[in-house]
């Protein structure tokens, strides 16, 4: 059996690692609150925020469509949320069809419209089908997202918005872009229930 890894080279490094980068988030908060109010802007307007992303990103889109469409900490009305890494026939048809490059564009070209909020999600920033989608909302007049690692790649020239992590490892770009998410979630669901108490208030 091989030798295990000393503790210090995987829990240090990494709770260390981890730290850093989320502590970066800090210098973020003026573009967290850009995406926040367009976010709320959508929901509160009959618009919708879109999410996309490969493998852990995608997981990450998918968790944080089911926050907005559920609930976060707090007893609201759904918000239309939607993760275009869950259908597996569209994904297939599309990747089958026109090429994997093409399975959030053509998404985004049938369900996107003037209004909405597209996030996309790449650690390195340089996802050729995570581009192409942002480049197609961009385009029909939705407001664009990136969330990326340092230096932002690609992505970083075809968005309105970046949320650019200052680490160049997966991981812990991931762990930060979930704080992110939750910190967005948070904030949209503040404001949602604020405007629905004064709703409520105003109709007794």
């Amino acid at each position: 059996m091989a030798e295990s890894p000393e503790t210090s080279r995987v829990f240090d490094r990494a709770i260390q690692e981890h730290l850093s980068a989320i502590e970066s988030v800090r210098s973020q908060q003026p573009v967290l609150e850009r995406i926040a109010a367009e976010m709320t802007r959508a929901v509160l307007g009959g618009s919708k925020v879109l999410w996309c992303g490969n493998g852990g990103s995608a997981a990450d889109a998918q968790h944080l469509a089911a926050e907005f469409v559920g609930r976060f900490r707090r007893e609201r009305k759904g918000l239309a949320s939607i993760a275009l890494t869950t259908d597996t026939s569209i994904l297939t048809s599309i990747s089958n069809d026109y090429g994997y490059d093409q399975v959030f564009r053509r998404q985004v070209e049938a369900l996107c419209v003037k209004g909405d909020v597209l996030v996309g999600i790449s650690t390195s920033g340089n996802s050729r089908n995570v581009c192409l989608a942002l480049d197609a909302g961009r385009q029909l007049g939705a407001f664009t997202v990136a969330f990326t690692g340092q230096g932002g790649g690609a992505m970083a020239g075809v968005v309105d918005a970046i949320l650019s992590i200052a680490s160049q490892d997966t991981a812990r770009v991931q762990e930060a872009h979930i704080l992110c998410g939750h910190i967005l979630c948070d904030w949209v669901e503040i404001y949602v229930c604020t405007e629905q108490a004064r709703n409520d208030g105003a109709a007794r």
